[in-house]
């Protein structure tokens, strides 16, 4: 049973914006080989978390609508780590959900990453932060960026990560509601699968900004076509990742807050909201490098 002596402890778990995304090729594992930026933000989930004496690992409360406990990746990530430190501790986990699911904002990742970095702390395992990407690596090509807590220039199927420092900024963030199965997405034919490789000095240049995935959806997905078009008022709206989330940049609070008024007096049915790029994740910001 979970111990009187456990409070519950709760634990930031920060969306991200992919900047671009760019497949160049195919991998002899047949995963396709990513090129892309990762912004984390200042928004997010929130992770609960309650060790328990006995070694079970429960989810406590709903997660994603759907998902069943023993597919929930933040149960999975904890139960891998349990297994790979043989700790003979559990833990009760929650979270209370703001990233929508399927928009290519990283919340199930970012709640697996979560997990794994607190009670990797929590158990006393330390098992390092590249022991635990790996760990990441096996529940999602994403969880390692929010494992590692710095924005990164990145290839590979995500994974490999450079750090990068980018200049502050605020985005309008929309959900146009459409939840893509990723899976599905890569195996579309009309998916540009052979782009040049891009360098950095390409992206700070802006000479590459564009999601491979953006020209399919908008085509497929009429709420996605909507909302470049309420968001196209407003500056030039980018895709995130594999969903169908979108977004604008600003560079400073005020104008983006200008941005999301026009938003909900304009297109008072979309889903839109204001969040703040982070220069580290909120959540490693909150544990302190170690």
């Amino acid at each position: 049973m979970s111990d009187p002596a456990h409070a519950w402890s709760e634990w930031p778990a920060p969306a991200k914006l992919n900047l671009f995304l760019r497949i160049t090729g195919r991998r002899p594992d047949g995963y396709h080989a990513l090129q892309t930026v990762f912004r984390l933000l200042d928004w997010g989930d929130t992770v609960r978390i309650r060790l328990r004496e006995d070694g079970l690992i429960r989810r406590v409360g709903e997660s994603v609508p759907g998902v069943a406990e023993a597919d929930d990746l933040m149960v999975r990530a904890a139960r891998w780590l349990q297994s790979a430190a043989n700790v003979s501790l559990g833990a009760d986990i929650g979270v209370e959900k703001r990233i929508p699911a399927g928009g290519g904002f990283g919340g199930g990742s970012s709640d697996a990453a979560t997990v794994l970095v607190v009670l990797d702390r929590l158990w006393g395992t330390r098992l390092g932060v590249d022991r635990l990407a790996g760990l990441g690596l096996a529940l999602g090509a994403d969880v390692p960026v929010f494992v590692r807590g710095d924005n990164a220039w990145a290839e590979g199927v995500g994974e490999q990560l450079t750090s990068i420092d980018l200049p502050q900024a605020w985005y309008v963030l929309a959900d146009p509601g459409v939840h893509v199965p990723t899976a599905a997405l890569f195996q579309t034919p009309e998916l540009t699968r052979d782009s040049p490789p891009a360098t950095m000095r390409d992206f700070v240049s802006e000479a590459v900004l564009g999601n491979a995935f953006e020209p399919m959806l908008r085509r497929r997905e009429p709420a996605v076509e909507a909302a470049f078009a309420a968001l196209a008022h407003l500056g030039t709206p980018r895709l995130t990742g594999t969903g169908s989330g979108c977004f604008v940049e600003f560079a400073t609070r005020e104008s983006a807050e200008a941005a999301l008024a026009r938003v909900h007096s304009e297109t008072p049915h979309l889903r839109a909201w204001l969040a703040a790029g982070a220069s580290v994740s909120p959540l490693h910001a909150l544990l302190g490098r170690t």
